[in-house]
């Protein structure tokens, strides 16, 4: 249990403490309601553009890092198709110099053309580092399109291409900062040695003054039901061939979601899945093979993917994951399966609370989907999944024309 207070500005900024005296440590955490999928399809990127312009610098405060490593802090940031989320922990005796950093660069963003061309080039070099060179990279590239044609998870943070970044200009980014990064945009949370009333006046001197900024009204579209299969074929001098396959699924606030979750895991979570036995230790097709989900906000995927072992086909491959896929809808999961699979969940559960700085991304994503106490019922939603839900969840996911097909061949370098 994650216990906590909360309040909300007059300027719209949503604000959780969660008192920790056990440590000396606090963490400060700025979660903006914006990721890529709210971008626009010509200028993609710009969500994660601006997670290093907002390290770049602020009207009053030249360098971010230094003030906040004279007073032993540390920070880093990080966006998703969803959020884009900034943290930082430090002494909880120097709280206020983390609220000084966070609030300056939500009011005064230094918009300099150099600090663009500074960072664009680091994200251009991250494109091409981390997704064009790197083995497996440019997976999620040609994944994420194959499955979604009409929603904006078709396109990775990084953007769709390098060419949106390096023609980034000056009056786009200022008007996507002016869109999405207001307070009524963000959820403040402050965890550690910090009390609730000295949490509050701090919030109230440093964010209290912002501008609370337009609204902004999400009008995505939404992706049409999948009714049948896709294919793709691709080839890169990698180690080994890979497949990927791509189920739709309903969306992180679905009542279904746990049960998809839960299911995902049956199928593909560590080496007492069914994939892992099956494919892997008897018959020896995969080197590694795991199920996952993008557990989205919006209607999401569950992804299978594996590494052949040499000499297999592709094809032979994924007639065995079909298979295995199969068998699970032919006939419910046993008891003890799904009893297994919910202890692991709720290891995991268990374990990322240990951390302080989860403790405070946590809070603030559930307060993102309506609720700052959902942390606290994740368990008991994992609990309530039955047998009956598994197989339900199997039916409405694991249908042949719901699924997107990568065959990732490997080649030899040229």
């Amino acid at each position: 249990m994650i216990h906590f207070q909360e309040f909300t500005l007059a300027n719209g900024l949503r604000c959780i403490v969660h008192e920790d005296f056990s440590t000396p440590m606090a963490v400060l955490n700025v979660m903006y309601d914006v990721g890529s999928r709210d971008e626009d399809p010509d200028h993609t990127g710009f969500a994660h553009l601006f997670e290093h312009l907002m390290f770049s610098g602020s009207v009053n405060i030249p360098s971010y890092d230094e003030p906040l490593q004279r007073v032993g802090g540390e920070n880093n940031a990080f966006t998703s198709s969803d959020i884009t989320n900034y943290y930082l922990s430090l002494p909880a005796a120097n709280i206020e110099t983390g609220f000084w950093l966070e609030s300056d660069r939500m009011l005064n963003l230094a918009f300099s053309e150099n600090g663009l061309e500074v960072q664009r080039k680091v994200v251009v070099e991250e494109f091409k580092q981390s997704y064009l060179n790197q083995p497996y990279g440019d997976v999620w590239l040609k994944l994420k399109p194959l499955a979604y044609h009409a929603h904006p998870y078709q396109w990775n943070t990084i953007g769709k291409e390098i060419s949106h970044i390096e023609n980034a200009v000056m009056d786009d980014v200022r008007g996507f900062f002016q869109k999405h990064y207001a307070p009524q945009n963000a959820i403040l949370v402050v965890a550690g040695a910090v009390s609730v009333a000295e949490a509050h006046r701090l919030a109230e001197k440093w964010f209290g003054p912002i501008p609370g900024g337009p609204p902004y009204r999400r009008q995505l579209p939404q992706e049409p039901e999948q009714k049948e299969a896709r294919m793709l074929k691709a080839s890169a001098p990698v180690p080994l061939s890979a497949l990927y396959k791509a189920y739709h699924m309903p969306a992180r606030s679905d009542a279904r979601y746990h049960a998809v979750d839960l299911l995902s895991d049956v199928l593909g979570r560590g080496k007492s899945s069914r994939l892992h036995q099956r494919l892997v230790k008897e018959q020896a097709l995969f080197n590694n093979i795991s199920a996952s989900l993008t557990g989205s906000l919006d209607p999401g995927l569950l992804v299978i993917s594996g590494k052949l072992n040499a000499g297999v086909s592709l094809e032979a491959a994924d007639a065995a994951v079909e298979a295995v896929v199969a068998e699970l809808l032919a006939s419910e999961v046993n008891s003890l399966e799904l009893e297994k699979v919910k202890n692991q969940a709720e290891s995991s559960l268990v374990f990322g609370e240990i951390d302080l700085l989860n403790r405070a991304l946590n809070l603030a994503y559930s307060k993102l989907q309506g609720d700052a106490n959902l942390v606290n019922d994740e368990s008991q939603r994992i609990q309530a999944v039955q047998v009956p839900d598994v197989h339900e969840a199997a039916r409405l996911v694991l249908r042949p024309e719901n699924c997107s097909t990568l065959y990732y061949e490997a080649v030899a370098a040229e």
